[in-house]
């Protein structure tokens, strides 16, 4: 009976955690460490298809209040491509001897990406207000930006509660919609929905699940099916992010 009683209070405690509204806040600490695994796809019918694996490290140089600075750095680049019938292969991790003519061209495209640093400033709703690469290197600031997908409401949520945010992308203005699905004691679960418009048009589905206690957004999945220029293109964007 005795053993009844514990185990109906704590789930009793449990519920009642769960029940409480939560303000969803990114509680960084100066210091400290994050590994990025960030993965992607694309596929155009069989005019193109692509992977990419990148994992990055995440260094905390400063937290003050809401504000926070960051550095990011990718460690490795892998990808795989195939385009007009031919296919091209990089892993970052591979020798010169490993590589094909064709991996080695991309080395030299992706080569800088390893070298460079993306220093960042934001918010603790998830919001960067400045993010600068170091040496520049194109395109390495988009890819950067796709490992963050969702800004916190202000106002605290509860299982049910929906917020929105926009943000364009080299011509494509995307509208996410998130819905709190399950709060429980250590996580919680965001339902993702949107639309994407203006370059290409479609539709966004996912799911995000957030660390309770730091606010860290712990997996990210999010799908794309646009239509651009009259072709289908399915896109997917994982990413896990673990403190070290």
């Amino acid at each position: 009976m005795k053993k009844l009683v514990v185990l109906f209070l704590v789930i009793s405690a449990t519920i009642s955690s769960a029940q409480d509204p939560v303000l969803l806040r990114l509680n960084y600490e100066k210091g400290a460490s994050y590994s990025v695994s960030m993965n992607m796809s694309q596929e155009m019918g069989t005019m193109m298809s692509m992977g990419m694996s990148i994992d990055m490290g995440m260094k905390i140089i400063d937290a003050k209040g809401e504000n926070y600075e960051s550095e990011m750095k990718f460690t490795k680049i892998s990808m795989d491509m195939l385009q007009g019938g031919n296919i091209i292969s990089f892993d970052s991790s591979k020798s010169d001897d490993e590589l094909d003519e064709a991996g080695k061209m991309m080395k030299t495209q992706m080569g800088p990406m390893l070298e460079a640093v993306v220093l960042t400033k934001g918010n603790n709703l998830g919001e960067i207000t400045e993010a600068v690469v170091e040496p520049n290197v194109p395109g390495m600031e988009d890819i950067a930006n796709q490992s963050s997908n969702v800004v916190y409401p202000k106002e605290a949520v509860k299982v049910g509660s929906t917020w929105t945010m926009s943000k364009d992308e080299k011509g494509m203005k995307m509208d996410f919609l998130y819905t709190v699905t399950s709060i429980l004691k250590e996580t919680i679960l965001l339902d993702l929905s949107g639309d994407v418009s203006g370059m290409a048009d479609g539709k966004i589905t996912g799911n995000i699940k957030i660390d309770r206690t730091s606010g860290i957004p712990l997996e990210t999945l999010m799908n794309m099916n646009l239509s651009v220029n009259g072709q289908e293109l399915t896109s997917k964007v994982s990413v896990t992010t673990r403190k070290k």
